[in-house]
C-alpha cells in the first residue's frame, strides 16, 4: 500500500480529532463566494470531512473522496452521507462540479503527479465553476512520519496553475496554520474556469 494512505489508515482516529474542529470559515467563504447557490462541490481528498460538512450545512451538495478508506469511514460517518474511496487518478468526471476544494491534499502527491491530477479535477470542473488549492509553503519533497509532501513556492503553484486551460479569475494568497501548535505557511489559490460561451443564435427560415 502507498506509505501515505497507510499512514492515514494507522492513524485514521488521532487525524480526525486533531483536524475535524479547526477552523476554516474565512478560507470557506472566499471559495463559496464564487459557487452558485445549491450548486455541487467535490471536496477532494476530504480528510475528516469538516468542510464538506461544512459547504452542506450552507445548502451546497457534496461529493467527498478520499484515498484512506479509514478517513473516508470517519468522514461519511461525520458528513452523513457515504464518502467514496479513491485517489486522484481515478477522477474521471467531465463538466460535473460547480466548485472543488483540494484543501491540504494534492501536496501528498509527488511532484511530477501534481499536473495530472490537477488536470483531472479541471476537466471535472464545469464551466464557470472554481477550484481552490492549498500547499505547504516551501521547495522540494521530503517525508515526515512516513507520509509524503510536496511543498510549493509562490511561483511553481503559479506555473502549475499556468498549464490549465480556459482559466479566468486568479487569486493567490498565503495564510497561516489555524492550529495553533503549527507554524508552516500556507500557500492558497483560487481560479475559475472559463464559462461555455452562449450557443450562437440561429438566424435564417427553419429547418
Amino acid at each position: 500500500m502507498n506509505p501515505t494512505i497507510d499512514y492515514y489508515n494507522r492513524h485514521a482516529a488521532a487525524f480526525f480529532r486533531e483536524t475535524a474542529g479547526v477552523e476554516m470559515a474565512a478560507l470557506q467563504r472566499r471559495f463559496t463566494a464564487l459557487v452558485p447557490a445549491g450548486g455541487l462541490i467535490l471536496d477532494a481528498g476530504c480528510g475528516s470531512g469538516r468542510d464538506a460538512l461544512a459547504f452542506k450545512e450552507q445548502g451546497f451538495k457534496v461529493a467527498a473522496f478520499d484515498a484512506s478508506p479509514e478517513l473516508a469511514r470517519l468522514a461519511g460517518e461525520h458528513l452523513g452521507q457515504p464518502v467514496a474511496v479513491r485517489t486522484f487518478a481515478e477522477v474521471g468526471e467531465r463538466d460535473a462540479y460547480d466548485g472543488i476544494w483540494a484543501c491540504a491534499s494534492l501536496l501528498h502527491l509527488p511532484r511530477r503527479e501534481i499536473p495530472g491530477a490537477l488536470a483531472r479535477l479541471w476537466a471535472a470542473l464545469k464551466p464557470g465553476g472554481v477550484m481552490y488549492v492549498s500547499f505547504k509553503e516551501g521547495q522540494g519533497e521530503r517525508q515526515k512520519d512516513g507520509r509524503h509532501f510536496t511543498d510549493l513556492g509562490e511561483h511553481e503553484l503559479h506555473a502549475l496553475l499556468d498549464t490549465l486551460p480556459d482559466t479566468t479569475h486568479r487569486e493567490y494568497w498565503t495564510t497561516p496554520d489555524s492550529r495553533p501548535d503549527r507554524t508552516e505557511t500556507w500557500l492558497n489559490a483560487l481560479v475559475r474556469r472559463r464559462p461555455a460561451a452562449p450557443d450562437k443564435l440561429i438566424t435564417g427560415g427553419m429547418l
